[in-house]
């Protein structure tokens, strides 16, 4: 359904760091750029994530409601993301990484805020 999502950054680096770190533990490349807006882009074959500063100049802030979320081919990976993105600077929020219940099956699922504020987590679908 998508193609691309977007967050903004107000520390470029340390965003790239983070991103790097919790991506890479999920087996993404490490991102690439900066583009010629000074964006950073992580790419997949079903779509591509990126980090840049807001292109109309105003400070960058998170979505209140909003989360983006990565796929995990595996429970120790949404462990791994999580370890990586708290070691690089993000911050662990909601429930400890782990199995949950709910209307869509068994999740094993790890949330953090990124080092803009930005919400996001890696989902790992049990069975």
């Amino acid at each position: 359904m998508f193609t691309h999502v977007t967050v903004g950054a107000n520390d470029i680096e340390a965003s790239r760091q983070f991103y790097d770190a919790a991506l890479g533990a999920l087996g993404v490349d490490p991102g690439q750029g900066p583009d010629p807006k000074g964006r950073y882009w992580w790419r997949t074959p079903r779509g591509a994530f990126a980090v840049g500063a807001p292109i109309d100049g105003e400070p960058a802030c998170h979505a209140n409601g909003g989360t983006i979320g990565f796929a995990a081919q595996t429970p120790e990976m949404v462990q791994a993301f999580h370890d990586a993105g708290v070691a690089a600077g993000g911050r662990a929020i909601e429930d400890p990484p782990g199995e949950r219940q709910g209307p869509f099956g068994t999740l094993v699922l790890a949330y953090l805020r990124d080092p803009s504020g930005n919400k996001i987590c890696a989902m790992h679908r049990v069975g």
